[in-house]
């Protein structure tokens, strides 16, 4: 009986571990390469750059950066305690959003400190009008949409649950409905990182329970939620794609779930976070922020009650490698915007390795091309093309030809090609994606086309951080 009870709780704990998303160690090399990667960000302290997600990142990851933290959080405060300060009526364009103001709140927490005084009021004030406008254009029948989105939405829910401030229960009830099945986010066009959003936002909600008549429909969208991420499973291992992997570790991570197969899914996503990594697919400064905290089995729930005296390890700046002095190889680009009259095409010959920020000013050089970009957390915003100009729930689709659509993650911005990379990135005026060559290419034949299409397809991720 004795064998037989250690094995009957040998194959319990398996089930157990089963149902439970871990994610094994990772070299702590590689993480601290991750962290390298924010440190020349950190040095950005003017009110453009500042990315408070860069800090609750590195607050919640295994790595730091000691006074350049401190410094950090001192220019973020200065930055957004101004914002709030400032009148209604100034410019828009220097305001920051409804998302970065709900980041910033993160990261106060991320330092353990709560909202308070005639600032913070403010700001908590600010949120629940944001999410009482969003209510609004929702509408009691749920058929209108947010004026910004979803992810906005719960990430402001997020963020005012954390610093253990209620919501009206209506409010809550918005992003229930739309979370739960059969309603029309889950149409055919959900986003992973909207849901894994809302799914923190819950699990925040239900662990403080700030709003106890909502308990029951807020367990089970949690469990909704983690399903329809695991749905989402690609066959290499990431949840959406490897980008939105990071956020949908976080919320998988925050309990079990019996009976899905959970701890192969985090298993096998770990083998595809793996693969990325080396290949430098993670370079933007918010994928990095929010795979920081999965690398250290953390996540923004745990900022419920955050951890400010664990040592962390130091990060000392990345040895920097003499260049090769001869000339890189030059690869041939063809542009193509086939939603305006006339039809832009044209070749752009720039170095391998460029960014595709690089084509698009080395077209705007050349041949009369126009675009523009809005900066947001997670880099440039193209919000106008050859004078053609995004509006509410329109956004420029960058598509490699014939028809892949270049994604970084579903609150990202810029995406990289999906080409095999061979060379590290070089991060280029807040963009670091880049432009790599498959093996042997032809110098003379083009051997990539990208296409800009305009498009009214509804979504809810282009516009997170706007």
């Amino acid at each position: 009986m004795g064998h037989l009870g250690a094995l009957l709780f040998l194959l319990g704990a398996l089930g157990a571990l089963a149902d439970i998303c871990h994610v094994p160690e990772v070299d702590s090399k590689l993480v601290q390469s991750l962290g390298q990667r924010l440190l020349p960000w950190l040095d950005q302290l003017s009110p453009d750059y500042l990315n408070p997600s860069i800090y609750v990142g590195l607050r919640l990851s295994s790595v730091e950066a000691s006074t350049k933290e401190d410094l950090y959080l001192h220019s973020l405060k200065i930055g957004y305690q101004q914002s709030l300060l400032d009148d209604d009526s100034s410019d828009l364009q220097t305001k920051p959003s409804m998302g970065q103001l709900a980041l910033y709140m993160l990261a106060l927490r991320a330092n353990c400190e709560f909202v308070g005084g005639h600032k913070g009021n403010r700001l908590v004030s600010k949120l629940k009008r944001f999410l009482e406008d969003e209510k609004r254009a929702i509408g009691h029948d749920h058929m209108g949409k947010p004026h910004t989105s979803y992810y906005q939405y719960g990430l402001s829910l997020l963020a005012l649950c954390l610093h253990q401030k209620r919501v009206h229960d209506s409010v809550v009830g918005k992003l229930l409905y739309a979370m739960e099945p059969n309603h029309h986010l889950h149409q055919g066009h959900q986003s992973v990182d909207t849901m894994a959003m809302a799914g923190l936002a819950f699990t925040c909600l239900e662990r403080t329970d700030l709003n106890p008549n909502l308990r029951l429909r807020i367990t089970r969208a949690i469990k909704t939620v983690k399903e329809n991420i695991l749905k989402a499973q690609t066959p290499e291992g990431s949840f959406g794609n490897i980008y939105s992997t990071p956020l949908a570790l976080q919320l998988l991570m925050t309990s079990p779930i019996p009976g899905v197969g959970l701890g192969t899914a985090c298993f096998n996503t770990r083998a595809a976070l793996l693969a990325s990594l080396p290949n430098g697919a993670f370079q933007n400064a918010l994928m990095i922020s929010q795979l920081l905290p999965v690398l250290n089995h953390k996540s923004y729930v745990d900022l419920i009650s955050p951890d400010c005296l664990t040592p962390r390890v130091m990060l000392e700046p990345a040895m920097v490698t003499p260049s090769q002095t001869e000339a890189p190889e030059v690869i041939q680009v063809t542009l193509t915007v086939p939603s305006v009259l006339p039809r832009y095409t044209h070749s752009i010959h720039v170095p391998a390795g460029s960014s595709l920020e690089d084509v698009l000013k080395k077209a705007k050089e050349l041949r009369g091309f126009t675009y523009g970009t809005q900066a947001t957390l997670s880099g440039p915003y193209l919000t106008s093309v050859m004078g053609k100009v995004v509006g509410e729930r329109e956004f420029w689709q960058l598509i490699r030809a014939p028809d892949t659509p270049l994604l970084q993650g579903e609150s990202g911005a810029w995406p990289p090609l999906a080409v095999p990379p061979t060379t590290a990135p070089t991060p280029k005026g807040g963009v670091v994606h880049s432009l790599q060559r498959p093996p042997k290419p032809s110098r003379t034949r083009p051997w990539i086309t990208l296409m800009l299409k305009f498009t009214s397809f509804i979504t809810e991720f282009l516009r997170i951080f706007m």
